[in-house]
């Protein structure tokens, strides 16, 4: 917490310097904002977390400026000081410094702006993926992905309901919302209940918990969940689907976080999950932390759908690349071993700041194929907001 004081008194000074007669009452601007933003970021972190629940216009006013700020200062004191020092050859330490610091906010403004505007743009990915040995009467089945929507007053319920509406549209079979399903407090399960209570298919609604779930308090948020009736909760379960002689294994896993936080029902127990899977079966998994597929991959699971990663909220899918590439083995899109897949969603909502670059929040439709071989052919993603998301999903 000292570190973090001195960090945030060094670059509020920098600011201050710079805002020091630029326009009348500048100076007390700046003081004022930086009073505004560092005290609750404070009491949040002397806490970990919120003493109460907060509403929509709190996440708004205060959470969500904390956060802009907290990412702007560094880099707007940083720049600002090197222009400072470098303006000192010419003369002219306070105007460059001022150039300097204002480029950099106007630059990744504009980034942010890009960024919340592209956290809006819902999309619709086609995967289909080819199974060998999966049975007849399942070929042509259709998943709905939902993962990663962090549900909470953050998250404008309007977009909530296009998700349901999108959903919908799409047809699915059944529908697996791969974990994180709300944001950082258990009452958000309400707010889930009230707004995504509404999805339905015909084979059901899955659910899995995520790291966000964990941190939420997992027994609480489980206990919310199967209450409000809104599909099935699977942590280390097996649901064995059938159309006449033909059966399918649908996997849910724990999340490792449930390990770190000490809630073993959260926890990732594989060897569980598996114990009653006949050795045959066609078995599609739902594991939020990619970081799981191995071991499913070892133990014969033909599918895992997973989330976590968010690719980054920044991503260049054509080049393969998203910001989470450089931490994780798996971070984004298809992956194979032997004939073992995974897709990895980039998500369907946000998480900490309104902000997608290259990794759109996605509704992805997963369509099982009976093949010789393993593949996954994953389509361009369209906007949901276009008839042809939906025609081209048919």
């Amino acid at each position: 917490m000292q570190r973090l004081i001195a960090f945030l008194a060094v670059t509020w000074a920098v600011v201050f310097f710079l805002a020091w007669g630029l326009f009348p009452g500048s100076w007390a601007v700046a003081l004022g904002l930086a009073a505004y933003t560092t005290i609750p970021l404070l009491v949040f972190l002397r806490r970990l977390g919120w003493p109460f629940y907060p509403g929509a216009l709190f996440r708004l006013f205060v959470t969500r400026t904390v956060l802009y700020t907290v990412l702007l200062l560094p880099l707007v004191a940083g720049a600002g000081l090197l222009g400072l020092l470098g303006g000192l050859a010419f003369g002219q330490s306070l105007l460059v410094g001022r150039i300097l610091a204002g480029a950099v906010l106007a630059i990744v403004g504009t980034i942010l702006a890009l960024g919340y505007i592209g956290s809006k743009r819902l999309v619709v990915r086609r995967v289909d993926v080819d199974v060998p040995g999966l049975p007849a009467s399942f070929d042509g089945l259709r998943i709905a992905q939902l993962s990663d929507l962090h549900v909470g007053p953050h998250i404008p319920r309007r977009f909530l309901e296009r998700v349901v509406e999108t959903t919908h549209k799409l047809a699915p079979d059944l529908i697996a919302v791969t974990g994180d399903l709300i944001d950082d407090r258990a009452e958000d399960v309400g707010v889930y209940a009230k707004k995504l209570g509404a999805l339905t298919a015909p084979l059901g609604v899955y659910m899995i918990p995520g790291n966000h779930d964990v941190y939420a308090g997992w027994e609480e948020v489980e206990a919310g969940l199967r209450a409000a009736n809104l599909g099935t909760v699977m942590v280390n379960e097996a649901v064995t689907m059938r159309r006449g002689d033909d059966e399918i294994v649908l996997v849910g896993t724990g999340d490792p976080a449930g390990g770190r936080r000490g809630s073993s029902r959260a926890a990732p127990d594989i060897e569980r999950a598996m114990a009653d899977v006949p050795a045959d079966a066609t078995v599609i998994a739902f594991a939020h932390n990619p970081a799981l597929w191995p071991k499913l991959a070892e133990r014969g699971v033909a599918l895992t759908l997973s989330g976590h990663t968010h690719w980054g909220q920044f991503a260049l899918p054509r080049l393969g690349w998203s910001l989470a590439s450089p931490f994780l083995e798996h971070a984004m899109g298809a992956h194979i071993i032997d004939e073992a897949q995974l897709y990895i969603s980039p998500g369907t909502g946000y998480w900490g700041i309104p902000f997608r670059l290259g990794a759109s929040p996605e509704v992805t439709l997963v369509t099982l194929r009976r093949a010789q071989t393993a593949a996954a052919r994953v389509h361009a993603a369209r906007s949901a907001s276009t008839r042809l998301a939906y025609a081209s999903a048919t």
